[in-house]
C-alpha cells in the first residue's frame, strides 16, 4: 500500500510541488497505521490458517544512498544478532525472529530521522493538518497499490501451498524454495528497475513531458532485458549446481536441476514485467494492474498449474509452468497497455490532478 507514495510523491516532485511530499507522507502514515492494526490477527493465526488449507504441521509451522547505508547497517546488525541469539544463546527460531524484527526497524527509524531532522528541507515542513484532508484519494490509491503488489506476492505463496499437498512434499518444497530464492536474488535487480521506472515516469508526467516518459520506458526495458538475458544464459548453464549452496541433499539438487530451465525462463520474463509494473505505479494505474494480476495469475496461471501438476502428473514442474504461463500473460497485457497509452493525454490528466490538489 505504501507504493501509492511512489505515484503521488513522484508526480508532485515532477510538478515542483515539493511541500506536498511531506503531506502525502503523513496521509500515508494515517492510512497504513489503521490497516496494520486490522492485519495483526492474520499474523497471529497464520499457522491455524495454513493447517486449514491442508498443510502438514511440520511445513505449516516452519518460519521461513541513505537507504543503502541504513540497509547495509541493518544487514550487519541482523547477521551479528542472529548469530548471537541462535548460535551462542540457543534461542532458535525465536532468536532469529527477534533479530529480524529489530533489523527491520533500523531502516525505518533511520529514514524517519533523516526526513525529520533536516535531510529533506524542501519537502518536510513539519506535521500539518493538511494530512487529514482529502484522505479518500490516498486510501483508494493505497488499496489499489496493496492489491496490485499483494496479488503478485501471494501468487508465489499459493504455488508453495500447492506444492505442499504433493507427494514427497518436503523435497518438492525444498526444490521450489531454492528456485524461488535464486529467482528472488535476480528480482532485486528487476525491483531496482521497477523503482527507477516508477520514479522516472512519475517525475516526467508531473513535469509534463510525454516524450521523456516514452524514452525512459524504452531505455529501462531494454537495459533490464539485456541484464536478464545474460542471467538467463548463466542460470541455464549452471542448472542444478547452484542448489548445493542451499543443500547437501542430492535428491533436492536433482529436483532443482529439473526446474532450472523453467527458472531461467522466469528470470528472462522478470527482466521485463517488473519494469512495466514500475511504469504502472508511476502512472497511477495500480487498480488496472490489480485486475490484470487477478486474471493472469489467478484465472490463468494457478488453474493451469493445478491442471499440469495434478491431472497430468507433472508435479512441481507443472506448478512452475503454470506460474510461468500466468506471468507471460501478465507481461503481454502490460506491454499492450503501455504501448496503447496516449501519454500526451496522460500528461494533461496528471497536470489537472496536480492543480486540483
Amino acid at each position: 500500500m505504501a507504493s501509492a507514495l511512489e505515484t503521488l510523491c513522484g508526480q508532485a516532485y515532477g510538478a515542483k510541488q515539493y511541500r506536498m511530499l511531506g503531506v502525502y507522507l503523513q496521509r500515508s502514515w494515517i492510512v497504513l497505521t489503521i490497516c496494520s492494526v486490522f492485519l495483526v490477527p492474520l499474523f497471529i493465526f497464520t499457522a491455524p490458517l495454513l493447517k486449514a488449507l491442508g498443510q502438514e504441521d511440520k511445513i505449516a509451522e516452519s518460519k521461513n544512498m541513505i537507504i543503502a547505508y541504513m540497509a547495509a547497517f541493518s544487514l550487519v546488525f541482523h547477521v551479528s544478532l542472529s548469530w548471537l541469539l541462535t548460535m551462542k544463546y540457543k534461542f532458535g527460531i525465536l532468536g532469529a525472529m527477534a533479530s529480524a524484527i529489530l533489523a527491520y526497524w533500523i531502516p525505518n527509524i533511520g529514514q524517519l530521522g533523516f526526513v525529520m531532522c533536516g535531510g529533506c528541507r524542501d519537502t518536510w515542513k513539519g506535521f500539518s493538518t493538511l494530512a487529514y484532508k482529502d484522505l479518500w484519494p490516498v486510501i483508494k490509491l493505497s488499496l489499489s497499490s496493496g492489491a496490485m503488489l499483494c496479488l503478485e506476492l501471494w501468487y508465489n505463496t499459493v504455488l508453495v501451498l500447492l506444492t505442499g499437498n504433493m507427494e514427497n512434499a518436503e523435497v518438492s518444497i525444498d526444490a521450489l524454495a531454492i528456485c524461488l530464492n535464486i529467482n528472488g536474488w535476480e528480482m532485486m535487480i528487476s525491483l531496482g528497475f521497477l523503482a527507477a521506472a516508477s520514479v522516472r515516469v512519475s517525475n516526467e508526467l508531473g513535469r509534463g513531458s510525454a516524450r521523456s516518459v516514452k524514452f525512459s520506458i524504452v531505455m529501462l526495458v531494454l537495459t533490464s532485458f539485456t541484464i536478464g538475458f545474460v542471467l538467463f544464459v548463466f542460470f541455464l548453464f549452471l542448472r542444478g549446481r547452484l542448489a548445493y549452496i542451499f543443500t547437501k541433499n542430492d535428491e533436492v539438487a536433482n529436483a532443482v536441476a529439473d526446474l532450472s530451465p523453467l527458472l531461467a525462463i522466469s528470470i528472462l520474463l522478470n527482466s521485463i514485467q517488473p519494469v512495466l509494473s514500475g511504469v504502472a505505479v508511476g502512472a497511477g494505474w495500480q487498480s488496472t494492474v490489480a485486475y490484470v494480476n487477478i486474471i493472469s495469475y489467478y484465472l490463468v496461471g494457478i488453474p493451469v498449474g493445478v491442471a499440469l501438476a495434478y491431472f497430468l502428473s507433472m508435479q512441481v514442474k507443472g506448478v512452475w509452468l503454470g506460474m510461468l504461463f500466468g506471468t507471460f500473460v501478465q507481461t503481454v497485457v502490460l506491454i499492450i497497455i503501455t504501448c496503447k497509452t496516449d501519454w500526451d493525454k496522460q500528461v494533461r490528466w496528471i497536470l489537472l490532478f496536480s492543480i486540483n490538489s
